[in-house]
């Protein structure tokens, strides 16, 4: 937005010069407008308002109005940037327009972190399949970007529950865990009744026939009889990634 800058500066100087209590200005930051860029209101100030900075959703948008999205919220000083379900076009043009721009192609994310918060809590997050990599990974990403520590373990479904095991003492010491699970998703259910913390549970589109794209997973973990198991959509990495973090940063 054209003047916002300015705008900023002159609420600051008269903050100093005493003109304006402290507690008024931050709840004028907190209300700053969008950037209007036409065909999207990039969200400046989401990250003030509530620890979060806006993530960018590429699907379905151009290559160009996602890096317009992207530059916008790096100019505005975002602490950081991410891109979901990026193609390799757009991590391309991502990364030229952030040289230390960071990718994962599996899971279809390019970011760029420049003012990370300070590592607090520990959220661990568990799949049931290899093929459910790169939700979690999503989900581990984002939760990192808003400033904790996360732990991974992979491919520890129930077909195989003795792998579970190694992954029991990270579990037991979460502030908040993380379980992402397709086919049956009877690993949420699982977990759910062994650790303490909260668990998020994310069902994912992986399995054949009647798996019926991520509906039968998500179906068994919200009839799950594990009560500490709440559960986001299909496929929701960005999501439970987020909830966690806040939750884990919290507990601590």
């Amino acid at each position: 937005m054209p003047g916002l800058r300015e705008d900023l500066e002159d609420l600051l100087e008269r903050v100093r010069r005493g003109e304006v209590e402290p507690k008024s200005a931050l709840e004028r930051l907190e209300q700053l407008p969008f950037l209007d860029l036409g065909f999207a209101r990039a969200d400046l100030h989401r990250e003030l308002r509530q620890g979060a900075p806006e993530a960018v959703l590429a699907e379905g948008k151009t290559t160009e109005q996602v890096t317009a999205i992207a530059r916008a919220l790096l100019d505005a000083g975002a602490g950081s940037v991410l891109v979901t379900r990026a193609d390799a076009d757009v991590r391309r043009a991502v990364r030229e327009l952030a040289a230390d721009a960071q990718e994962d192609v599996d899971a279809r994310l390019v970011w760029v972190a420049r003012a990370v918060p300070e590592r607090r809590g520990l959220v661990t997050m568990v799949s049931a399949g290899t093929s459910d990599g790169p939700v979690l990974h999503e989900a581990r990403v984002r939760a990192e970007l808003l400033g904790t520590e996360v732990v991974t373990h992979e491919d520890m479904g129930v077909a195989g529950l003795h792998r579970l095991a190694p992954a029991l003492p990270d579990l037991e010491r979460a502030d908040c865990v993380v379980v992402v699970a397709g086919m049956d998703a009877a690993l949420a259910s699982v977990v759910g009744g062994l650790v303490a913390a909260p668990v998020i549970g994310v069902p994912t589109s992986v399995g054949y026939g009647v798996a019926d794209h991520g509906r039968t997973a998500l179906n068994a973990m919200l009839t799950s009889c594990a009560a500490s198991l709440a559960v986001v959509g299909i496929d929701d990495g960005l999501g439970a990634g987020t909830i966690a973090a806040r939750i884990a940063r919290g507990r601590e």
